[in-house]
C-alpha cells in the first residue's frame, strides 16, 4: 500500500484517517509489501487499490454495489467490482447484470466490462477485499481490507442520505445489514453469478427502481447506459 495516503481521494483520506491509522492497517501493508518482496503479482495495482473511492467521493455518491473480492486473472482488475479494463471479456456476472440492465431499462449490452462511467456518476463499486494475488481468489481475505471496507460503508450510511444500497447475494446483505432502511433504500436480491442469478437476480429490476428513489428524493438518476467504446482516464 505504498504511498495510500497521497493516492486516496481528499474526502475520503479525511473520513478514513483514524483507520489508516489503525494498527490493522499498518499490518495489512507490511503484509502486502512481504508479498510484493516475495515476488507474487497482486491485483489490482497499487496506483487502483482505492480506485472506487477516488472516483467516488464521499458527497457525490448515490447507489452503492458492494463485491467481494477483485479479479484475480492478469489484467481484469481495476479496482471497481463487476468491472473489467478496456479489451477484457466481460466476466459471467457483469453478463448477467446486463441482462438484466436489458430487462429493466431496455440498455443494449455493451462489448466490453468497463464500469468507470457508472463510478463516475455516484454509484460506489466497492469490494470488501481490496486486492487478491494472482491466481488465488479470495487469497486476500481476513487481512484487514473487510474492516477497511466496514468503515467505508458506516461513513456512507451515517453522512450520506437518500442512498440505494443494491445487496447481491447474502454476503453483500450479511456485510451491510446495518445500513439504516429509514435513511437510505436498499434492495437485495440474489447474486448476478451464473449460480444464482435465475433465483431472483434476473427480473429484479433494481436499476430502474434505484433512479425512481433517486427522482423521488429531488436527485438525478444514474444514467446505466455505458459508452460503446470506454476510454480510461488517469484521474477522476
Amino acid at each position: 500500500m505504498p504511498d495510500m495516503d497521497v493516492k486516496l481521494e481528499d474526502s475520503w483520506k479525511s473520513v478514513l484517517a483514524s483507520e489508516f491509522a489503525s494498527p490493522y492497517m499498518g499490518a495489512l501493508k507490511d503484509f502486502l509489501v512481504a508479498e510484493k518482496s516475495n515476488g507474487k503479482r497482486i491485483f489490482p495495482k497499487g496506483g487502483e487499490y482505492f480506485r472506487a473511492l477516488d472516483l467516488t467521493p464521499i458527497d457525490k455518491v448515490r447507489v452503492v454495489i458492494l463485491g467481494q473480492d477483485p479479479y484475480h486473472g492478469a489484467g481484469q482488475a481495476h479496482g471497481l467490482c463487476f468491472s473489467v479494463q478496456p479489451g477484457v471479456r466481460t466476466p459471467p456476472s457483469l453478463v448477467n447484470i446486463y441482462k438484466e440492465l436489458e430487462s429493466d431499462l431496455g440498455i443494449a449490452p455493451v462489448r466490453h466490462g468497463f464500469l468507470e462511467s457508472w463510478a463516475r456518476q455516484g454509484v460506489l463499486l466497492l469490494n470488501s477485499v481490496l486486492t487478491v494475488e494472482e491466481a488465488r481468489a479470495a487469497s486476500h481475505q481476513g487481512k484487514g481490507w473487510e474492516r477497511l471496507t466496514d468503515a467505508v460503508i458506516r461513513a456512507v450510511n451515517e453522512r450520506c442520505s437518500n442512498v440505494v444500497f443494491m445487496l447481491w447475494g447474502s454476503y453483500a446483505q450479511k456485510k451491510a445489514a446495518f445500513v439504516d432502511t429509514a435513511r437510505h433504500l436498499v434492495l437485495k436480491a440474489p447474486h448476478p453469478s451464473p449460480l444464482s442469478a435465475h433465483a431472483g437476480f434476473l427480473g429484479c429490476r433494481h436499476f430502474s427502481k434505484a433512479n425512481t428513489y433517486l427522482e423521488a428524493q429531488g436527485l438525478e438518476p444514474i444514467d446505466w447506459q455505458l459508452p460503446a467504446d470506454p476510454q480510461p482516464k488517469s484521474s477522476p
